[in-house]
C-alpha cells in the first residue's frame, strides 16, 4: 500500500474505554531504528519519525527522545515507551536501537544492552536469537525499505532497553527462558488498555451490548483475539456478540449472569474461546488471567495428561515446558493429544457452567498461536 493511502493512527484519540492507548516496544524499536537510518544514510537528524503499522492501513508518528553517532559507523537512536493507561512494566523504559551497516547483504538483529536472548524451545523466536518477535521485525525490515526502497537491506540493528534486565526480573522471561532483559513485543503496533481494573466497566457495557434482547441465543467471551475466525466463521456471530474480556474472565462471567437474572431469561449457548495458556487457568480455581495474578498453565495440562494416562515421562515434559505454547507442539503428534485437549475443554466448561446457572450450556474451544483448534473442531 502506498504512503498516501495510509491513513494516521492517532494516541490522542482515546480507546472505547476511555483509556489512552500507547505504543509497543515493537514500534519503539522500530521508530528508533528509522531514526537512526535517516542520520546514518542521509545525514538527518529527526526529532519523530512515522512508521507503518503491521495492518499496512496505519501509520504512527512517534518522538525521537535522542539520537547520536556511536563512533564514525553507527548511529544510536532513543525513543521513550509510552504505554498509555495500560500497566506495562515497560512503560516508561527507554529502547533504543544502535545501527550501522555491514558488509553481509544481509538484516541482522542483535541483542543490545537490556534485551534478552532466547535460551529455550517453544517461543516465537529460534534458540539463541534475541527476543525480537517476528512482528517487530517485519515492521523494521519495513522501516528500512520506506528509506532506500528495495536496495541493499545490509543493516546490524541492535535493540535495547535502558535498565532492562531489572525490568525483566518483573516479568515471565526469566521463566521462559529469555535470559538478559526484555522481549520487544506487539502484533499491532499499539498498546491497547486491555488490563487496566478500569476496563471491568467497559466489558460489563460489551456483554450487555452482545446479550441484546430475548431474540440472543448465544454469544462469546474472547481473552485475546484468537478465537475472533471461529466465532465469525464457524459460529457465524455478528461482531458485537462476541466480547473481548482480557484477563477479567470471572468478571465477565458475573456480568453474563447478572444481566441474565435482570432479564429473568436464560442463554442456550455461552462460547467460551481462546488459548489455553489463558483459559486452562480456570482449572486451578483462577479468574483473573493476567500474568502478575497467576502462574502459567503447564502445570495445569500436565496434571491432566497423568490423569489421562500418559507416560510419566512425557507429563514431566509437559510440566517442565517454558510456555503453554511449547507444551502444545509437544503433544501435536501424539496419540491422545486431543482428546486431552477436549477432556481440558469439558472440565472448564464445568467450572464455568456452576458460576453462571442463568447458561444452559457452555462450550469452550481451545486454539494454539495460530488458531488451529486442538480439541473440538
Amino acid at each position: 500500500m502506498a504512503r498516501t493511502e495510509l491513513k494516521e493512527f492517532d494516541l490522542n484519540v482515546l480507546a472505547p474505554n476511555g483509556l489512552r492507548r500507547g505504543r509497543t516496544t515493537g514500534s519503539c524499536a522500530t521508530a528508533a531504528v528509522k531514526a537512526a537510518l535517516y542520520l546514518l544514510l542521509h545525514g538527518e537528524r529527526r526529532t519523530q519519525v512515522q512508521i507503518t503499522l503491521p495492518d499496512d492501513a496505519h501509520y504512527l508518528i512517534v518522538p525521537i527522545q535522542d539520537i547520536h553517532w556511536l563512533g564514525s559507523r553507527t548511529v544510536r537512536a532513543e525513543v521513550f515507551k509510552d504505554g498509555g493507561d495500560d500497566p506495562d512494566n515497560t512503560h516508561g523504559a527507554t529502547i533504543f536501537a544502535e545501527v550501522r551497516k555491514n558488509d553481509k547483504g544481509q538484516l541482522r538483529f542483535f541483542a543490545g544492552d537490556g534485551v534478552g536472548t532466547a535460551t529455550q524451545p517453544g517461543l516465537r523466536v529460534a534458540v539463541g536469537e534475541p527476543a525480537i518477535n517476528p512482528t517487530p521485525r517485519k515492521m523494521m525490515r519495513q522501516a528500512i525499505a520506506e528509506i532506500q526502497g528495495n536496495g541493499d537491506q545490509g543493516f546490524d540493528l541492535t535493540i535495547g532497553c535502558v535498565n532492562g534486565e531489572a525490568i525483566a526480573r518483573k516479568t515471565f522471561n526469566p521463566r521462559l527462558g529469555i535470559v538478559g532483559g526484555i522481549s520487544i513485543l506487539g502484533t499491532s503496533g499499539i498498546v491497547e488498555p486491555l488490563s487496566l481494573a478500569s476496563w471491568i466497566a467497559s466489558i460489563e457495557v460489551y456483554v450487555r451490548v452482545a446479550l441484546g434482547n430475548n431474540d440472543i441465543n448465544s454469544i462469546a467471551l474472547l481473552p485475546g483475539k484468537i478465537g475472533r475466525v471461529y466465532a465469525k466463521e464457524i459460529l457465524g456471530l455478528p461482531e458485537q456478540r462476541s466480547v473481548q474480556i482480557a484477563n477479567f474472565l470471572g468478571d465477565a462471567l458475573d456480568f453474563v449472569q447478572q444481566a441474565l437474572a435482570e432479564q429473568q431469561r436464560q442463554l442456550d449457548v455461552l462460547w467460551l474461546l481462546g488459548h489455553p495458556g489463558k483459559l486452562a487457568k480456570v482449572l486451578d480455581g483462577v479468574w483473573d488471567t493476567h500474568s502478575s495474578k497467576s502462574d502459567m498453565a503447564m502445570s495445569v495440562v500436565a496434571r491432566v495428561a497423568a490423569e489421562r494416562g500418559f507416560n510419566s515421562l512425557l507429563v514431566q515434559e509437559l510440566e517442565q515446558a517454558n510456555t503453554v505454547e511449547a507444551a502444545t507442539e509437544r503433544l501435536k503428534n501424539e496419540p491422545g493429544a486431543q482428546a486431552l485437549w477436549i477432556d481440558i475443554e469439558q472440565r472448564i466448561a464445568a467450572l464455568v457452567q456452576a458460576r453462571v446457572p442463568a447458561v444452559k450450556k457452555v462450550e469452550v474451544r481451545l486454539f494454539n498461536l495460530q488458531a488451529d483448534s486442538l480439541g473440538e473442531v
